[in-house]
């Protein structure tokens, strides 16, 4: 008896995690707006973006997510600092940029 409530919590839980993560809207969608990297424009950006190898660049950020700036080339590594909707840094050379 006290396996059958195992199993059946198991279950159950694995059916209501699989209910959220269909019922979840997906992270794939760009954002809104406009993504400067060195003066360059990408519209409605999303995913990786390297930023400048030997230089820093600059972004301006000028969509409705907040960007999250990364300490590797690939946006790999740790997350180092945040670039929010309307904001224009300088971060150091070597790094990558991400956009949900």
């Amino acid at each position: 008896m006290r396996e059958t409530r195992r199993v059946a919590r198991v279950l159950g839980a694995c059916a209501a995690a699989l209910t959220l993560a269909v019922t979840t809207p997906g992270a794939a969608q760009a954002a809104d707006g406009v993504l400067f990297i060195d003066r360059g424009a990408i519209h409605d950006p999303s995913g990786c973006y390297p930023l400048g190898d030997f230089v820093p660049s600059e972004v301006g950020n000028f969509t409705n997510e907040t960007a999250a700036l990364w300490s590797g080339r690939f946006c790999d590594g740790r997350v180092t600092g945040f670039v929010l909707p309307g904001q224009i840094v300088r971060p150091a050379h070597g790094m990558s940029l991400y956009v949900q």
